[in-house]
């Protein structure tokens, strides 16, 4: 087995990784997905919501919809990835689906190579499987999800823990490794099978390195760590290696977007998700407020000037002027591919935006594949 995987576990250079663009748009755009919960509903009608996007995505050539991985978070309904594309590749057919991310030190390496490899079963050929090393919340939590004793070691032993998740999908230990009979089901021990490409994620330099020396896709949290953005995507490009995987760098960016039918509703609603934010890294976390409230807030000027740079960062407006600030991104970056995240408090103002970016790229309806 090579670093990054067998070729015929990535599905060779480029196949399955590298996206098309759709209508007039320069690059592919695609979903990163939070499942959000706005205060007054639910997780089960964000679910819904997000069905609803994936559908909608499908329909207008959006390239994938990734859902991220958190925890301990009223407002995000995304703490099982796994169980939720699973729902997503029922009411879908074609487009791609998967982590942005897995968070890998919060699990054994074994559970995500079956999980992943059962959603290859059942979908197979559109599962992407991203990977961070965060852990996707604060440090209480993450200590209740991997122990006391392993919070520093799962985040430094993250080159480890790829390889071996790398050796389940590949079913490829060698002879007299202790796992040289364990295998990961549904996986290559039954037969001939595909298995998801690899993703590094990353919001810092780390990732963006040891994707490029592994000649891996790499996607950056441009959404909330956009200082970070240009030099992890050089980091990554000075880093790569042609792989098994990719004979070229392929990066994407994950970026705050929300297009409406006027700007002020677009202000309104991108507001919620800033406040939100705000009392997230305060120490108060609670479910995305509404309008009404987020318009009402007593912000202090230390506040206020932390919202005022957190909403500099997202993309938002009308439709034309949410396409001239992806495509301003796409140049100024080189990424190679938009992950939009549309973070509001009302899910119809999320479904909304995605069908106002298609129409501002003409990207065609597309008729849905037969069962």
């Amino acid at each position: 087995m090579s670093d990054t995987g067998g070729a015929h576990g990535q599905h060779g250079r480029n196949g399955s990784i590298r996206g098309a663009a759709q209508g007039t748009a320069t690059v592919p755009l695609s979903v990163l997905d939070l499942v959000t919960v706005g205060a007054g509903s639910t997780a089960h009608a964000s679910l819904r919501t997000s069905v609803a996007i994936s559908r909608l995505a499908e329909s207008r050539g959006y390239h994938r919809h990734w859902v991220a991985e958190h925890h301990s978070m009223p407002g995000v309904a995304s703490s099982s990835p796994a169980v939720i594309l699973a729902h997503l590749a029922a009411h879908t057919s074609r487009i791609r689906l998967g982590s942005g991310g897995v968070m890998l030190p919060n699990h054994a390496p074994l559970a995500i190579a079956e999980q992943f490899g059962t959603l290859e079963a059942l979908a197979p050929g559109r599962i992407d499987l991203g990977l961070g090393r965060a852990p996707g919340t604060d440090g209480r939590t993450a200590t209740a999800l991997r122990g006391a004793g392993r919070l520093d070691e799962a985040a430094d032993d993250f080159p480890r823990q790829l390889m071996e998740l790398t050796r389940f999908l590949d079913d490829d230990f060698p002879d007299g490794h202790p796992y040289a009979r364990v295998h990961a089901v549904p996986g290559p021990v039954q037969g001939p099978a595909g298995r998801p490409p690899l993703w590094l994620l990353g919001s810092s330099g780390f990732s963006a390195r040891l994707a490029g020396e592994l000649g891996l896709p790499f996607a950056y949290a441009h959404h909330f760590s956009a200082a970070g953005t240009l030099p992890a995507l050089d980091l990554y490009r000075q880093s790569f290696r042609p792989s098994a995987v990719l004979d070229a760098p392929y990066a994407v960016i994950g970026v705050s977007a929300l297009a409406a039918d006027t700007d002020a509703q677009a202000r309104a609603q991108v507001l919620t998700g800033a406040l939100s934010m705000l009392r997230l890294r305060t120490g108060r976390p609670g479910l995305v407020p509404t309008p009404e409230e987020a318009a009402a807030y007593p912000f202090s000027t230390a506040e206020r000037e932390f919202v005022d740079g957190w909403l500099a960062n997202i993309v938002h407006g009308t439709p034309d002027e949410v396409r001239t600030g992806l495509d301003d991104l796409a140049k100024r970056t080189g990424a190679d591919e938009l992950m939009l995240t549309a973070n509001a408090h009302s899910g119809a103002a999320r479904l909304r935006s995605y069908e106002l970016v298609a129409d501002a790229y003409g990207m065609p309806v597309q008729v849905p594949a037969a069962d």
